[in-house]
């Protein structure tokens, strides 16, 4: 008898967990976040139905010669004089309800490469970012903080 109230206990707390992450509303994701390696503040915002991405703070704001940072990997040659300071990096993410926001693409600066992206709020600081060619089992995954 014990093992069935265990049981039973253990599939309410379950299901609660469950349900307070599905509840989450579409602008949970909205705010400023650290990347992966802590050296940037990325400020998620709305525009009508679509999520966006934009740096706004640098640790290295700057190059050694005191300018500002540019965009000196991006394959495109025009754009490689564009300051990283307000540059997008997110772009066109639609949620898809719960806690999952898709259809997004993300840059890389440190690469010059565009990616398509999933975001998945994993907790109300935690913001996985799935980056993939064809396919998210085909791409990697950078964990982001919530900075505010």
């Amino acid at each position: 008898m014990n093992l069935r109230i265990f049981c039973l206990m253990a599939l309410l707390f379950t299901s609660s967990s469950l349900l307070s992450v599905c509840a989450q509303s579409a602008n949970d994701v909205v705010g400023i976040w650290f990347n992966e390696e802590k050296d940037a503040k990325i400020q998620i915002y709305r525009q009508g139905d679509k999520f966006s991405g934009k740096i706004v703070w640098l640790k290295n704001a700057t190059s050694p010669s005191g300018k500002p940072r540019t965009d000196d990997n991006n394959p495109d040659d025009v754009q490689r004089s564009r300051q990283l300071m307000g540059l997008l990096l997110l772009r066109d993410f639609v949620h898809d309800g719960g806690n999952l926001w898709n259809e997004g693409k993300i840059y890389d600066p440190k690469s010059g490469k565009t990616y398509s992206c999933k975001m998945t709020l994993s907790t109300r600081n935690r913001l996985d970012l799935r980056g993939y060619i064809g396919t998210p089992l085909l791409g990697r995954t950078a964990r982001w903080a919530r900075a505010e």
